[in-house]
């Protein structure tokens, strides 16, 4: 005789728990497991091998995957999943949708793409070193990836429904509002994803959402205060100022969100004739790939409503970098011009050749756009580092490196407080994730003195039984 559902609901925080990355909460209901998020571990080293380690659950116990938006610190982890033994339903809404067709395959070819080179010079610790997953099965993946429309209830199965609600942070994000009916009661499960913020030129502002039983907000500038549209006086800045060197302007940056804002800004910069005309050169096929959904969905933010009628993405010397061959190219081209590759973090792919062969150059600059993790390389250029290690050799820092938030998609803590306001109840417990320890530390005690909600930090695999 089969054991009767026990009824309880459960919430176990398996990543970006105590970290900005690695987003996986697992929301156990009358027996029936959900992945809310299936994202990579990014960063440090004791972070990414968490990536290798077992799940708390066995693949094949979960019922569906429920996703946020595209980001790999969201949707990453999927294809070891399913290498795992995950055959469940994975739902995301539909520009969520293609830019994971763009992004997981990627991934998967810049894991394999390093682990061969590793082999090829010997620098791995792992003998020999492997990916974590590949192209292919990174694009097997995605075989039972459904869509759901933004803004309208969908039923996962007799129990769960959620709703999809723009969340304002890139394309397709997602806040996600999930019912679920347990002993004869609907309750409410709120996880917000990466909050979007408000008044900004490109991304259209958070959805609100009115109640719910228990939260989960994410807190990644939970500390931090931005600055209101100086980005783009920045980029005027830097850009003015590597030009007149003759020298190269390099920005790592993520392939989907910010590669496109700040494409956005450089047009419009140029346009506005506060820049002078120069190659702008995108080195990423993925970046190139999710710029075109963007234009796709136009609806889904903000760039349509801006006076550039024409190519709002595309200055007049800008050059789209698909072949291996093409980007090789670049380290014998002469300055000035800009280098705009991904990753953000420099933690992989294309940028990193560029890194190693410009920074060593003072004429040259180094732009960090976004969040840099503990433990990325990013973070020790922006903390002053003046020698890193990229492919196993230690490169010395000549060139200027400037670090900015100014564009970061992420919502600060006066965002976050605003979005809060929305709600018509507090929830009975909100739960931080999603940062670092003193911006959750930090944005715990705001919530508190401005609300008085109560607030919890989970731990990584933390659990907690909710009513």
């Amino acid at each position: 005789m089969p054991n009767k559902p026990s009824g309880l609901v459960k919430l176990q925080f398996l990543g970006a728990a105590g970290t900005v990355t690695g987003s996986k909460f697992l929301l156990t209901a009358n027996d029936r497991n959900y992945l809310i998020d299936c994202g990579l571990f990014q960063g440090a080293d004791r972070l990414e091998q968490q990536n290798w380690q077992p799940l708390s659950i066995a693949a094949n116990r979960i019922s569906a995957v429920i996703l946020t938006h595209a980001h790999l610190d969201h949707s990453g982890y999927l294809p070891r999943l399913v290498k795992l033994g995950y055959k469940g339903p994975v739902y995301a809404s539909e520009a969520t949708g293609e830019l994971m067709k763009i992004i997981l395959p990627d991934s998967g070819y810049l894991q394999e793409e390093g682990a061969n080179y590793a082999n090829k010079h010997g620098y791995s610790r792992h003998k020999p070193a492997l990916p974590l997953y590949t192209s292919d099965e990174a694009y097997n993946s995605m075989k039972n990836l459904y869509s759901i429309q933004m803004n309208s209830p969908y039923s996962v199965d007799n129990q769960v429904s959620v709703t999809m609600r723009p969340a304002g942070h890139i394309l397709g994000s997602a806040i996600l509002d999930i019912s679920v009916t347990n002993n004869h009661a609907r309750h409410r499960y709120v996880f917000s994803g990466d909050l979007g913020r408000y008044g900004m030129e490109i991304t259209k502002e958070p959805s609100l959402v009115s109640e719910a039983d228990y939260l989960a907000l994410e807190s990644t500038y939970g500390a931090r205060e931005h600055v209101s549209n100086s980005f783009e006086l920045r980029l005027e800045s830097v850009v003015n100022e590597t030009h007149k060197k003759g020298g190269v302007l390099i920005i790592p940056s993520s392939a989907v969100g910010r590669t496109q804002s700040v494409l956005f800004y450089l047009r419009k910069l140029e346009s506005d004739k506060k820049i002078p005309i120069m190659p702008v050169y995108v080195d990423s096929p993925m970046a190139v790939d999710a710029t075109e959904v963007y234009l796709k969905y136009k609806d889904e933010h903000n760039l349509n409503t801006q006076v550039l009628e024409k190519r709002p993405l595309i200055s007049s010397q800008t050059r789209l970098i698909r072949k291996v061959e093409e980007s090789k190219e670049l380290n014998e081209k002469p300055g000035p011009m800009i280098i705009i590759s991904s990753s953000g973090m420099l933690e992989g792919g294309r940028v990193m050749h560029h890194l190693k062969n410009r920074i060593g150059d003072p004429n040259n600059t180094v732009l960090l756009v976004g969040f840099q993790p503990t433990g990325t390389r990013g973070r020790m250029l922006m903390a002053g580092a003046k020698e890193i290690t990229i492919h196993g050799e230690k490169v010395p820092v000549i060139a200027k490196v400037v670090w900015t938030d100014e564009l970061s998609a992420h919502a600060d803590f006066n965002d976050s407080l605003r979005w809060l306001s929305g709600f018509n109840r507090p929830p009975k417990t909100t739960f931080l994730v999603h940062g670092e320890p003193d911006s959750l530390s930090s944005l715990r005690e705001k919530i508190e003195n401005k609300y008085h909600w109560t607030v919890k930090i989970p731990e990584y695999l933390e659990s907690f039984t909710l009513d």
